[in-house]
């Protein structure tokens, strides 16, 4: 008798994370894919990026059943994979350039240059700090919050964020300065 009620709980489990899966692909996928190609610069790796960490999360057969918290192993199982085997690619970023026709640039399509840019001098970074650019720039997160996600030190992180920065510098010009959470502004008073 037992069982058959074994066989009914894994029946339900299946139906859950096939309802959890088609939720999580209809609402997120566009919102992963974006994610992915942020941190691959590629649609084709990024579609591979998120298929590949749908299928790791749920092979692991995990009970979680709200989307959202899918969603979150989702993208950190996304970002470990780029970190651990994407690097491989920046070959092919590297000569991309030399088979690119260059574009006149047009009132309209500046912005457009300039996206393509930022997403082709990301390429450039190592794979470290192209995600904590990504993650800090792109997704928001603190340092602290980027240092839980790819377990490494805050003051790595710090490091990671600086380089990729002076590295973006180098390349598309001088940033101006950006307003940070966890800086102070320091003022003085005026002397009378």
């Amino acid at each position: 008798m037992s069982g058959s009620g074994a066989r009914s709980d894994e029946a339900g489990a299946r139906v859950d994370w096939e309802d959890v899966l088609e939720t999580l692909v209809r609402d997120r996928g566009p919102a992963l894919l974006r994610y992915g190609y942020l941190l691959t610069g590629d649609a084709g790796d990024a579609q591979e990026l998120v298929q590949d960490a749908l299928v790791s999360v749920l092979a692991r057969k995990a009970r979680l059943r709200e989307p959202a918290a899918v969603e979150g192993y989702v993208r950190q199982t996304m970002l470990s994979a780029y970190v651990d085997g994407y690097r491989r690619r920046r070959r092919w970023l590297g000569i991309r350039h030399l088979l690119a026709a260059p574009e006149t640039a047009d009132d309209h399509r500046h912005g457009v240059d300039e996206r393509r840019d930022v997403v082709a001098d990301l390429g450039g970074l190592a794979p470290r700090v192209r995600a904590c650019v990504v993650l800090r720039y792109f997704e928001d997160l603190s340092v602290a919050e980027i240092a839980d996600r790819l377990a490494i030190s805050e003051g790595t992180v710090k490091r990671y964020l600086h380089d990729g920065v002076h590295g973006l510098e180098r390349v598309l010009g001088p940033v101006g300065t950006i307003p940070d959470a966890e800086s102070q502004l320091i003022t003085t008073r005026s002397a009378r």
